[in-house]
């Protein structure tokens, strides 16, 4: 036992030490989790929306922040009694854990802030586009640093990035297209996530479900995901029907020829139903007139707009106005249209008159024989 206790006599100051360190290490780190839930409690309680959001972001990292000098220092203190050669490095860890862990609570934040942006109804292109740029500053504001704190010269990849940043953006010059598509649709905002999109240049056509960097992904109505390449959408027409205010009854309706006397109070009477109608925009267009004189029928168009947009609802709303329309037609005692043709015969061959003739009279004989 006399080796152990010259051991002991030897390193008591290194225990002593390194004890206390670990000591304050604990507590501190103890003390920050009973706060961080304490401060969560009254986080929640407060009006304000943005204070839990920061400190759900911020109350992890630091628990580790202090977990992590407390290690580096109970290091530091090992270090100067056994391997003085590795004492200059642990200040270099120190720094890089830190700004690590200070990265990470930013980068916590913006996610945290995205998540309630959109709870709240924000615009998803917006959010998650301002989202994304934050990132990448932070990613490359925090790597500027790392670097420099290993030695490496930051001034060296500057200046290689000046001359290396000509050669990828040519290789790469359509991964930038794409990146630059995505800023003009952030800018521009021609849609958003959710949106219903369509392009008469393209085959494009369904809703909008992300937006990327690089492309966005449009889920198609036979459900099958479209990816286009944001780049596309700098050179092509985009439509958005989303953002409709209204949508429009355009039909034709054909009426017989014999009915043409009860043509116009037909036509006076679709429109005191559209006037009426309570799916029907009042303050938009309505038009019924009479159009055209059409091989079989006579025509007259109606064209007005209805007040929801919704798909299905605008279905049943012009189901309901076509058949209206059908019962003040039938009211009138008219009737819709359909094809006819009628043959006129100015004169006839006589042999196929006399054909006709004896065909005519075979049905007599037949039933006066009988």
């Amino acid at each position: 036992m006399d080796w152990w206790q010259d051991l002991l006599n030897q390193n008591y100051d290194w225990f002593w030490d390194v004890g206390i360190a670990l000591s304050l290490t604990l507590t501190l780190a103890f003390l920050w989790r009973m706060a961080r839930h304490k401060m969560l409690v009254l986080a929640a309680k407060t009006r304000n929306r943005w204070d839990d959001v920061v400190v759900e972001a911020i109350g992890v990292p630091i628990n580790w922040a202090i977990l992590a000098i407390g290690a580096t220092w109970t290091a530091d203190i090992s270090a100067r009694h056994f391997a003085s050669e590795i004492v200059t490095s642990i200040p270099i860890v120190r720094q890089l854990s830190l700004l690590i862990l200070v990265a990470w609570a930013i980068w916590r934040l913006i996610n945290r802030i995205e998540s309630r942006q959109l709870d709240q109804g924000a615009d998803p292109t917006t959010v998650m586009m301002v989202g994304k740029v934050a990132k990448l500053a932070v990613a490359f504001l925090i790597v500027l640093p790392v670097f420099q704190m290993l030695g490496i010269s930051i001034s060296g990849i500057l200046a290689f990035g000046g001359v290396g940043g000509l050669v990828v953006g040519m290789a790469a010059k359509d991964l930038l297209a794409n990146f630059f598509g995505s800023l003009i649709i952030y800018m521009d905002r021609p849609f958003k996530v959710g949106d219903w999109v369509r392009s008469p240049d393209r085959s494009i056509e369904g809703t909008v479900e992300y937006i990327g960097f690089r492309v966005t992904r449009i889920r198609t109505f036979d459900k099958r995901p479209l990816y286009v390449p944001n780049s596309v959408f700098t050179s092509i027409v985009v439509e958005n029907p989303s953002r409709m205010l209204n949508r429009r009854i355009y039909e034709t309706v054909g009426v017989r020829y014999q009915d043409a006397r009860k043509i116009q109070p037909i036509m006076d009477d679709v429109r005191a139903m559209l006037e009426q109608h309570p799916d029907i925009d009042q303050n938009c267009t309505i038009i019924v007139n009479f159009n055209s004189f059409a091989a079989s029928s006579l025509d007259f168009f109606i064209y007005t707009f209805t007040k929801t947009t919704a798909w299905v609802e605008f279905h049943g709303i012009k189901q309901d106005v076509l058949l209206k329309v059908m019962d003040i037609i039938h009211s009138h005692g008219a009737d819709c249209a359909f094809p006819t043709r009628t043959l006129h015969l100015d004169s006839m061959p006589e042999a196929l008159q006399a054909s006709q003739n004896s065909d005519l009279s075979m049905p007599a004989a037949t039933a006066q024989n009988q």
